[in-house]
């Protein structure tokens, strides 16, 4: 064993000592304390490897002294090994429960006390390695995690880039989307009964999937995603269905990934957001919360957006235009939650504005 293992001998009685010396010496470096005081007070400044800790000792016993070790974050997981004359069964359990790792009845065997000692390093010397081992694992399954959610983001402002060439008016509508639903998700958290809905992990999941939901875009004829008039009813017809079109398209990813995937919800977004809360919405028909909050949050969002940018065919409305449709449409096209949430944030909405102009 190498002499960088040390080891504190706690005893009150000389002879004790000189014994567990002359037998410990040549393999660890020793610390000695005469009584219970100076063991504490020694191990405010060191920490050995292993602690031989007699029982019956005056002013401060070993089980105080046990219970001072275990009750510190820095020294509790040292092993202690109690050393005591006292041999009923009640004595012993006592100290197991305190934590020690063995008990050695005196007069002592000292080959016993060495083989102990040497087993008891070796306990720890495998813990510590299996902690080592296991912080090793947390890092590298943190390191794996991150690489997912940046291929993840990756992969999902590929798909919306392709979107958005079939729509170039749009600008950074998914940057400014993306950070509107966030902070409206954000504010509804603090709501009893969405607390249990919109975790924080739901939350940044949203933000990730959010620039999916016009995807279906892809599918729709040029003729109509770019006319730069009023669409006609047969048009304006074909153009609900991107919102189809969008969900069959991560649908088809989602089978490769799994219901979980993170284009579960992206599905779900591009299905629902324009569904209305009197139910006179699209593709469904839904109504009230039969739309998935997702989709509720977006429709705030996405038509917030809309209103604010300019188009072929019309100008950008400037935010208290955009605020008092949308405050009209509460109760009718969108969640009354949802709307006041809104309210509440109207600065921070204004700042992403700016902060993502076209």
């Amino acid at each position: 064993m190498s002499k960088q293992k040390t080891i504190m001998i706690v005893d009150d009685t000389e002879m004790n000592i000189d014994i567990l010396v002359e037998a410990l010496q040549e393999d660890y470096e020793l610390i000695i304390a005469i009584n219970g005081v100076e063991a504490v007070e020694l191990l405010e400044g060191q920490k050995p490897d292993l602690i031989l800790l007699d029982i019956m000792m005056p002013e401060m016993d070993g089980y105080e002294v046990l219970r001072t070790i275990k009750r510190s974050a820095d020294l509790e997981n040292i092993p202690v090994i109690l050393l005591s004359a006292i041999t009923d069964s009640d004595s012993k359990t006592k100290g197991f429960l305190l934590g020690a790792v063995d008990y050695v009845t005196k007069p002592f065997e000292i080959v016993e006390v060495k083989a102990r000692v040497r087993t008891q390093l070796k306990i720890e010397e495998a813990r510590l390695l299996l902690e080592n081992q296991n912080q090793y694992l947390e890092e590298k399954v943190k390191e794996r995690t991150k690489l997912l959610e940046r291929t993840n983001s990756a992969a999902i402002y590929c798909l919306a880039a392709v979107a958005e060439t079939r729509d170039p008016e749009t600008g950074e509508h998914i940057k400014r989307t993306q950070g509107y639903i966030k902070e409206l998700a954000l504010e509804l958290q603090g709501i009893d009964k969405y607390q249990g809905i919109l975790t924080n992990d739901y939350i940044e999941l949203l933000y990730q999937s959010a620039p999916l939901h016009d995807i279906g875009k892809v599918g729709v004829r040029d003729s109509i995603l770019l006319k730069p008039g009023r669409l006609t009813e047969e048009e304006f017809e074909e153009m609900k269905k991107h919102t189809i079109y969008g969900g069959e398209s991560l649908m088809v990813g989602i089978k490769e990934l799994g219901e979980d995937s993170f284009l579960t919800l992206a599905k779900e977004i591009a299905l629902t957001h324009h569904e209305k809360w009197d139910g006179s919405g699209y593709p469904r028909g839904l109504a009230g919360v039969e739309i998935p909050i997702s989709g509720r949050l977006m429709a705030v969002s996405d038509v917030y957006d809309a209103l604010i940018s300019k188009r072929v065919y019309k100008n950008a409305f400037t935010h208290d235009e955009a605020r008092e449709i949308i405050l009209e449409s509460r109760g009718t096209h969108f969640d009354p939650d949802i709307v006041d949430a809104f309210l509440r944030k109207e600065a921070r909405f204004i700042e992403i504005r700016e902060k993502y102009l076209s």
